[in-house]
């Protein structure tokens, strides 16, 4: 074989593992139309309308696993703000599957405290699980708690862990801690290699950056995540994803279909089912439970199945239905000003269950 030969078949080889891992990434959805899943075109139309006018960014409406609609920019990231929570939640999943992470190991056991005023001896007996579940009865400040968190935080050592439920950052965020630890990688980093690059998501790569949070001119970068520190409330940062619309979808996809990915576990089924379990109800009223970074809607006389969802900033949707086999993604650009608000959130729900005509 000459030289000029060698060349070309090293180059078409090179071009073929590249294009190969290309393809791997590029696992996109499969399209249907409405009306073979029992949804209308016609009253889709009205939810476009409605989005356009409200101010959203994008919407994708999965059933099956094929696309029936899918409307503005879907393949823009932002950030995705509180749906961090089951991203963590996931990667939970797959290292205690393989023994890495043990969820009955204490913040004492992990060595975690805080800055002064740093834990007590109660709140260091708070297990992994009780974190997951939001249920640690710690109640130190934490990085990116919202307005609500603060004014309604118990008392410091008001409660002993898994005796109440309060929807806490503190522990969201030392749940990003602990596994990096475990792990010696960055949540994104993982995020990447066990579930973005796996299910061929389109636009994560998991570039990440770090802001100060308690910078008043800070401004969002421009890369798949990034830690929001706020050093005089505490030692662990909030961990920020931006995705895309259609990269959560597949995310959402992946848990519909139990973890499994073109047959590949890509998170163990058993997880899935004890993380998307009801452990406190938050709202009775509604049949609104919490799991382990779920919401739950839980089955009563009015709902045939369970489902469950997050939200963020009262606006971003991630919501699985697993009796409808439907994903649905409901995304806002709130980097920028912007007008959608709750109203709007609850009135783009009732549009996309409208829709539905059987």
């Amino acid at each position: 074989m000459n030289k000029q030969r060698r060349i070309l078949l090293s180059f078409a080889f090179i071009t073929f593992l590249a294009y190969s891992g290309f393809s791997q990434r590029q696992q996109n959805f499969e399209y249907s139309s409405p009306e073979s899943s029992g949804f209308s075109t016609v009253k889709l139309d009205s939810l476009s309308r409605f989005l356009t006018s409200a101010g959203s960014s994008s919407l994708v409406l999965l059933v099956d696993g094929n696309i029936i609609f899918e409307w503005g920019k879907t393949d823009y990231r932002h950030t995705i703000h509180s749906i961090r929570k089951p991203l963590i939640s996931a990667l939970y999943g797959i290292y205690v599957g393989r023994g890495i992470i043990d969820t009955t190991a204490t913040l004492k056991d992990l060595n975690i405290d805080d800055i002064i005023p740093s834990l007590s001896e109660k709140e260091k007996s708070a297990r992994i699980i009780d974190l997951l579940k939001s249920r640690s009865g710690v109640y130190h400040d934490a990085a990116a708690n919202s307005s609500g968190m603060v004014s309604n935080r118990p008392e410091r050592d008001e409660f002993i862990p898994n005796e109440n439920y309060f929807y806490n950052n503190w522990d969201f965020n030392v749940l990003g801690a602990i596994l990096e630890q475990a792990t010696g990688k960055s949540v994104f980093e993982l995020f990447k290699t066990e579930i973005a690059y796996p299910i061929g998501m389109n636009d994560y790569l998991g570039e990440y950056s770090q802001i100060d949070g308690e910078d008043e001119n800070t401004r969002i970068p421009n890369v798949d995540g990034f830690y929001q520190y706020e050093k005089s409330k505490s030692n662990y940062p909030a961990y920020h994803f931006r995705l895309s619309a259609r990269d959560m979808a597949k995310f959402g996809q992946l848990y519909l279909n139990n973890g499994n990915w073109k047959g590949k576990q890509i998170i163990p089924k058993s997880w899935i089912e004890v993380s998307t379990k009801a452990y406190s109800v938050t709202n009775p009223g509604y049949g609104i439970g919490y799991g382990m970074m779920w919401f739950v809607l839980m089955e009563n006389e009015f709902r045939k199945g369970a489902s469950f969802y997050h939200t963020g900033k009262n606006v971003h949707m991630l919501g699985i239905y697993p009796s409808s086999k439907v994903v649905l993604v409901h995304r806002v650009d709130t980097e920028k000003k912007h007008t959608f608000n709750q109203n709007d959130f609850y009135k783009m729900i009732e549009l996309v269950w409208d829709s539905k005509v059987e």
